[in-house]
């Protein structure tokens, strides 16, 4: 492959990368406001994901239509703030989870600080510093941090995507599966999930067509996810006419096109793989 190519395949992989990183801080972003209103942001440190969104949300537009091939000395720091305050924030859940009498039981898992949205900011910064990185690899053979880029990439998405059903598990277990339909994200996103590291640990020398179409499905799955909360919040007692408190107490709408920003940075890993078999 030409060097020029080599660098084009390299920055749309790139740009791929700040879609999806830009999708799921849109979710974080959106669940945290409405999580952190009904919590009367009683500590002012519940304004700080909000921030961390929205400036990683910012960067990722700005990177989806950038097309140079070296790091921006912006998106990088604030990419990388973002995964920091994910990350913080996970202890700060787990915190208080911990401190509540009964400590992690399953009243406090369910009806406590979710743990799986302040690590929802984390891989939103995690991805969009990985697409940096990736610009900034000039190799034949791109790398993240030393390892093989796409495999690298795979193996992170997995990984949330993992954590992500996890997430979804858990809260759906809360309302008790009384939809048929809610078994679809514990099920469709974990498969997405295990090709995706069958793809990261073996070294991939043909398209991964299943995988690539599971993920659209997995895409889908996130985008439909939404429509079915909105239709949650609509059979609550005063529908939509009582929005003010049905979306605070009904199924989250922005929490499902999480699966479809992971979707996305999967997708961007297996067209990396498919042009640079190295990669």
């Amino acid at each position: 492959m030409p060097v020029s190519a080599h660098r084009a395949a390299i920055v749309e992989a790139a740009q791929r990368l700040n879609r999806g990183a830009g999708l799921i801080a849109t979710s974080t972003l959106l669940d945290s406001a409405v999580e952190h209103y009904r919590g009367s942001f009683h500590n002012k440190a519940m304004f700080t994901p909000l921030i961390a969104s929205a400036l990683a949300l910012a960067v990722s537009v700005h990177g989806t239509g950038d097309k140079r091939k070296i790091a921006h000395r912006v998106r990088d720091p604030i990419y990388a703030g973002a995964a920091l305050t994910g990350l913080l924030g996970t202890g700060f859940h787990i915190y208080n989870i911990a401190k509540r009498p009964g400590c992690f039981s399953w009243q406090n898992l369910f009806y406590g600080s979710p743990l799986g949205a302040p690590a929802a900011v984390a891989l939103s910064g995690l991805l969009g510093y990985y697409s940096e990185r990736l610009r900034d690899s000039h190799s034949m053979r791109p790398r993240v941090f030393g390892f093989r880029a796409g495999r690298a990439i795979a193996a992170l998405t997995s990984i949330g995507m993992l954590a992500t059903a996890a997430e979804a598990a858990l809260l759906h277990f809360r309302g008790a599966y009384h939809d048929p339909f809610m078994f679809v994200p514990v099920t469709v996103p974990p498969v997405a999930a295990v090709l995706l590291a069958e793809t990261a640990v073996s070294h991939p020398r043909r398209p991964r067509r299943f995988t690539a179409w599971w993920l659209r499905l997995t895409a889908l799955v996130g985008c439909l996810g939404s429509a079915f909360h909105a239709w949650g919040v609509s059979r609550n007692m005063g529908g939509w006419r009582n929005w003010r408190q049905n979306v605070l107490n009904g199924p989250p709408i922005p929490a499902p096109p999480s699966f479809t920003g992971l979707a996305l940075a999967g997708l961007a890993a297996l067209d990396l793989l498919r042009k640079h078999p190295n990669a």
